[in-house]
């Protein structure tokens, strides 16, 4: 149960100890090995969950391990930041009455087993004398790019940052996945035989290639464009120097986070566990529009976060280029829009000012643009794909947060995508087998 807040800062290390040997054999015990699983089908990679618990339960970790990654090559960072609550521990048949396996900390035990002691559950397939290209080294690339190796194929995987891992590396706070996890799952896709460019041109992933697989996220923040916004914070920057220059990372006393998605929750927890006083949430609509997940309302709210719903910034409030607050007016809700939400309608005369000495916005990302640049057609600004994930243009897929165009960007997701690329390149690469 977690603690109600109180005045001293609490760690931004991972939230979730590890099982013991102890409690996972168990937890594992309580399962009830369920044929045609629930949970399993709640799973997007479809991990045979039983499966994997059932070894655990009789001391084959390895074994589980094996099972999990059979489905899933991002297991070890699944385990940690997908929403179990809403999908595999949610499903569970004991929740009616009793509390739900916890899948996902048992997924991370039988994960840990085999990366705290270098075991490799694959070697990659003899050579097929193919080549591929993956551009972006997130779950959706490393995914496509581990299968791809596994059937044999020469992958090159094409990064722009110096890390891989993407937003597992960059973008997702410590409480759910420190830096050495994500970067253990870009060392074991390597060691299939997987190559990595960082600082890479894309031109030259396009050409030389048989058959290419775009998994490049979203762009930077959209501006909001109001006045003073230079004086904003960008939410995923601050995430990622929490993660990986946290000595460096400068938190106000009255912090204010533009948005209400996943985000913009955990850049508040950041701040608010970095020892700001008060942290505000500021949203145009109301909690029943909010993007984030239930669980993760719950707990920011429990960390001490506080909420200015129906409220949208206007301009921020500065003197001599310091921030002092940031200034809102009052919404209401109209009719549906694009989105399906309630549209927000600002009322005249209801401007009001949050006192703030730093203000973070976490409103989403840009569409990709290396769509544009290779003339691919889109859907309201995410890359459009058919039922093979391949694009309009053809031998190239896409995968990932860059093809979401419906339903919630999810790590899970993405490597779910990373999987099937990889099946219909393979066919594509393979007709014969």
């Amino acid at each position: 149960m977690r603690r109600l807040p109180d005045s001293k800062p609490r760690t931004l290390a991972e939230q979730l100890p590890p099982l013991s040997d102890h409690e996972a054999l168990v937890e594992s015990n309580r399962c009830l090995y369920c044929y045609d699983a629930p949970c399993t089908h709640a799973c997007p990679t479809h991990i045979d969950v039983p499966r994997f618990i059932k070894k655990i339960a009789t001391a084959n970790i390895t074994g589980s391990a094996r099972t999990i990654l059979e489905s899933n090559l991002m297991g070890a960072t699944c385990a940690r930041v997908c929403p179990v609550e809403e999908l595999c521990e949610g499903a569970c048949v004991l929740n009616a009455e009793h509390k739900p396996i916890m899948i996902g900390r048992l997924q991370r035990y039988a994960m840990d087993h085999v990366y705290d002691r270098g075991i490799d559950v694959f070697q990659p397939a003899a050579a097929t004398g193919r080549r591929v290209a993956v551009i972006g080294a997130g779950p959706a690339g490393l995914s496509c790019a581990g299968e791809l190796a596994r059937r044999g194929h020469a992958v090159t995987v094409y990064e722009k940052r110096e890390l891989g891992g993407g937003l597992s590396t960059y973008g997702i706070i410590v409480l759910r996945e420190p830096v050495p996890v994500a970067l253990a799952e870009v060392g074991m896709i390597a060691r299939l035989g997987v190559k990595f460019i960082t600082g890479a041109d894309v031109s030259a992933a396009i050409t030389g290639s048989d058959a290419v697989f775009i998994a490049t996220g979203l762009g930077v923040s959209p501006a909001l464009g109001i006045p003073g916004e230079e004086l904003i914070a960008d939410g995923l920057a601050i995430i990622e120097q929490s993660k990986l220059s946290p000595e460096n990372l400068r938190i106000g006393k009255e912090v204010v986070v533009i948005g209400a998605g996943n985000t913009a929750i955990d850049c508040a927890t950041v701040a608010k566990r970095s020892g700001a006083g008060r942290v505000t949430m500021v949203y145009r609509r109301t909690e029943r529009e909010m993007t984030a997940y239930p669980h993760e309302y719950e707990f920011v709210k429990q960390e001490g976060v506080e909420f200015e719903f129906l409220a949208q910034p206007v301009a921020v409030v500065a003197e001599r280029g310091v921030v002092t607050g940031l200034e809102c007016i009052r919404i209401g809700l109209g009719s549906a829009d694009a989105s399906g939400r309630p549209s927000p309608e600002p009322i005249a005369g209801s401007n009001f000012v949050i006192a703030a000495d730093m203000i973070v916005k976490a409103i989403g990302q840009q569409k990709p643009s290396i769509a544009t640049a290779l003339g691919l057609e889109t859907d309201r600004g995410y890359i459009e794909v058919n039922d093979s994930l391949e694009t309009s243009m053809p031998g190239i897929f896409a995968g990932g947060d860059c093809i979401r165009v419906q339903g919630a960007a999810s790590t899970v997701m993405a490597a779910q995508d990373g999987r099937n690329a990889a099946a219909a390149i393979h066919r594509r690469l393979m007709p014969n087998g």
